[in-house]
């Protein structure tokens, strides 16, 4: 009797150790995004790291949230897939929240706010706002909302493109009349190349940035959305947006 109480004591504080060490342990998170859209996340050229926007701030919630993080370098449309079965725990990618991407994955409370807006050559003259794009060719990357919306605009051609960075490039080559993008991104692109591109028109859609989360996983689901509220709370996300988007 005396032994078979020992063991069991063994056993009780053995699991109590393995309880109190469990609470301890971070929650490992496979984290998605598509590293081809500067200012929020892409590669840089001397580090090779993925930087932006979105790693900052998902490092602050995941320090927030108790998250151990492995970021993936995935292009946007296996990124989507992905998601929609659950291959990876979460993506953050300028993601703009849909009705149909809720569909498919959880979304976290917005954290930015971004529209679409058009990008011109420097010298054009008859572009000025969405209406003037009838007889055009857009470009816009394929699976974004920029590629949604002028696919809905009667009289506008569109041409697609796995990354919106060729679109741009086409748009500085002649191949195309005008780009659609996020506001945050053409801003970004048009400032690098101030001598030969220019926006056109006001932001003409309204649009926030969500996380997408693995439907299966509402608590990670809750706990991104407590680390989110608690950076937005210590002021964050406008330092970020000074940092990236502001440029100061």
């Amino acid at each position: 009797m005396k032994k078979f109480a020992i063991v069991s004591l063994l056993v009780v504080a053995g699991l109590l150790l393995a309880a109190c060490g469990g609470a301890a342990e971070p929650t490992k998170v496979s984290v998605a995004m598509d590293a081809t859209w500067p200012p929020f996340e892409y590669v840089d050229e001397t580090t090779k790291q993925i930087v932006g926007f979105d790693v900052d701030l998902f490092n602050a919630i995941a320090e927030k949230a108790g998250l151990e993080v492995e970021y993936v370098n995935v292009s946007w449309d296996p990124l989507l897939a992905g998601m929609a079965e659950c291959q990876y725990d979460v993506a953050i990618s300028a993601m703009t929240i849909t009705e149909e991407r809720k569909q498919q994955f959880a979304f976290s409370e917005p954290y930015f706010a971004a529209g679409q807006i058009i990008a011109v050559r420097l010298d054009n003259t008859d572009i000025a706002s969405k209406e003037d794009l009838v007889g055009k060719i857009v470009g816009a990357q394929l699976g974004t909302t920029g590629a949604i919306e002028t696919e809905a605009m009667e009289g506008v051609e569109l041409k697609t493109y796995d990354d919106v960075g060729l679109a741009i490039q086409d748009l500085m080559n002649g191949q195309v009349d005008a780009v659609v993008a996020d506001n945050p991104l053409v801003i970004e692109y048009v400032g690098q190349n101030a001598d030969k591109l220019k926006t056109a028109g006001d932001v003409f859609t309204d649009e926030y940035y969500g996380i997408a989360v693995c439907k299966e996983k509402t608590d990670l689901l809750a706990q991104i959305n407590e680390g989110l509220a608690a950076v937005q709370a210590d002021g964050v996300v406008e330092q970020l947006t000074q940092k990236w988007i502001a440029g100061e």
